[in-house]
């Protein structure tokens, strides 16, 4: 018999909350986001995730609008940071592209520690 995994648990910071509700998503949805993403990439924090999901499908194979949240996971939950709705498709992002980006976080964190 196949073990089954443990679900995991959620944490949700403030900002993801209120996010939620100026995007008007349920967490409901975002834990579908979750479970059955489309596109994962990494986050552009350190340590994050971000999983992607069209918000309806048209005909064939199309969307106009996509669903992303950015979770870290931690020794005992996941914490849901962020999440938005996109009005657009995205592209997949290149690995150099993704570089840049956290080489501009780093800078930004180490000018702004407390």
């Amino acid at each position: 018999m196949p073990m089954m995994k443990r679900p995991v648990l959620l944490e949700w910071t403030v900002h993801a909350q209120v996010k939620m509700r100026q995007y008007r998503l349920s967490p409901a949805r975002v834990r579908r986001v979750l479970h059955s993403p489309r596109r994962t990439e990494d986050g552009i924090a350190p340590d994050t995730i971000a999983v992607m999901q069209p918000s309806s499908m048209k005909s064939g194979n199309t969307w106009t609008q996509e669903i992303w949240v950015m979770v870290q996971d931690g020794p005992k939950a996941r914490r849901v940071i962020s999440a938005w709705r996109y009005p657009g498709v995205t592209k997949p992002r290149a690995s150099a592209i993704l570089a840049a980006l956290r080489r501009e976080y780093d800078e930004y964190s180490e000018e702004h520690e407390p």
